[in-house]
This record gives C-alpha cells, structure tokens and sequence, in this order.
C-alpha cells in the first residue's frame, strides 16, 4: 500500500513522518499522473488560498475530483477539509476552487486567525470504539475551519460546543452569525462520507497515530486482510499518562 499525499503546500512532511511511524509509504503527490500510483490520498494543512492556486496551475483539480469520484479513500486536514467540502462560506473576493465530494458546508476561517489557534481534549468516541487508547485526542486546531451543516449521508465523529471555545480563547474570532451564545450549541470538527474522511484540526503534529491509523483502515486492501497497523495508544500502554502537550512527533 503506498498513500500518497498532496504535497504543494503545507504539513505534508508530517503526514509522511506519521505515516513511516505505522510502517506505511507516504510519497508525496504534485502532479496528475502521481495520483495514478498511489490507493489513497491525504491533503494536509496549510493556506488553502496559496494551495487551491497551485493545484490550479499544476492542472490537478480533475485528476484530484475523479480520484475522489472513483471512490479512493481521501482524508482532507484543516485546509484539506475545505477542499472536499462540496460547499464553503468565508471564502476571500473571487473564493476559490473547490474538489467537492463531501456531502457539507464549511467556514474557511471559522475560529479566526492564526493568533485564535488552540488546543483541546476532544472526545471521539467512534474513533476509540476501533483504535482504542484514551477517550479523548489533543486537537491542534491552526487558524481552523469548522464545519457548518451536513448532509444525511456524513457521520459526525466529532464536534466542539462554542462555550468551551470561548472559555479556551479569551479573544475568539467566531463569526457572530452563527449566534455563538446559544446555549448547548455545537460545531462539528470531524466527519466521514464512504470513502472521505475530513479533520478541522491536525493529527499530523501530535504523538497519537490513531487517526491515521484509522484512515488506513479504510483502504480496501487493509480491510479485506490482516492490518499490521497498530496506533500509538493501543500499542503503549503508558499512552493514557500522556503529556498534555504531544510535540513534537519527530521524537
């Protein structure tokens, strides 16, 4: 199995570097024919803008959609979740090209920017019930997007209520549209659709593998056989003792 992942921008490295960790091939993906050689494909962090730019100018956009549309598993993080929403609000003057996909809406800026980034303990319960470890995962969230609406065919594996935003960022930048003072109002921060899988934060830059393990394990040719993957909370036992700060992953 060899993933590849979209490499014009952005925490590529740290995605291969994860990936290298559970004994699986990460190559980096810049042109269409690349996209040919690999089962699936992660589109990491970075500036959306800068990125939707370049995969404009390198002609990607359709080998990137009908790679989607052949059913290949994609996992979009941060500014990769923006790609696969099929729509997006925030956008700048003129937005931006989209691959589309994914059965939602985003806000490109939800949480503000870079200065509004955070981290906090959010529960994933869907993703432990197959990876196991502790309840909750470190979330990196990096002048984040969020998820705004979906579709009756898109699972929430995870969300956030505003209230414990507001309580982690003295100075949040949340849209006043969304009425961010309604009680007991949540955003969502993680889904899957099929073959679609799509972060708001960044598992990328933390010592937990379970998310990319269980992206791997939504590969056909680990489903149907034995995986050796084995995440780094099921495999260390220490791993619910944590630090609550999991940097660096070149450890």
């Amino acid at each position: 199995m060899v993933v590849g992942v979209l490499a014009l921008q952005g925490s590529f490295n740290e995605h291969i570097a994860v990936l290298k960790r559970l004994g699986v091939k990460g190559v980096e993906v810049r042109k269409p024919e690349q996209l040919l050689s690999v089962s699936s494909l992660i589109i990491p962090g970075g500036e959306s803008t800068t990125m939707a730019k370049l995969a404009e100018l390198h002609n990607l956009f359709p080998a990137l959609r009908e790679f989607v549309q052949m059913g290949k598993p994609v996992w979009g993080t941060c500014a990769g979740l923006i790609f696969l929403a099929n729509r997006a609000t925030g956008q700048k003057t003129g937005g931006q090209k989209l691959i589309g996909g994914l059965d939602c809406t985003v806000h490109r800026n939800f949480f503000g920017s870079q200065i509004q980034s955070f981290e906090t303990e959010l529960p994933i319960p869907q993703v432990v019930a197959e990876e196991g470890g502790p309840p909750s995962f470190r979330a990196v969230f990096i002048r984040a997007p969020a998820i705004l609406d979906v579709g009756p065919d898109v699972e929430v594996l995870a969300d956030i209520p505003l209230s414990a935003i507001e309580t982690i960022n003295s100075n949040p930048a949340i849209p006043k549209e969304e009425d961010s003072t309604e009680s007991g109002k949540k955003v969502i921060v993680a889904v899957k659709q099929g073959n679609l899988l799509a972060t708001a934060f960044h598992p990328e830059l933390t010592a937990d593998t379970r998310w990319h393990s269980y992206f791997l394990k939504m590969v056909p040719e680990i489903e149907e056989g034995t995986s050796d993957i084995v995440s780094t909370s099921t495999s260390n036992q220490s791993f619910g003792a944590r630090s609550t700060i999991d940097f660096p992953i070149y450890q």
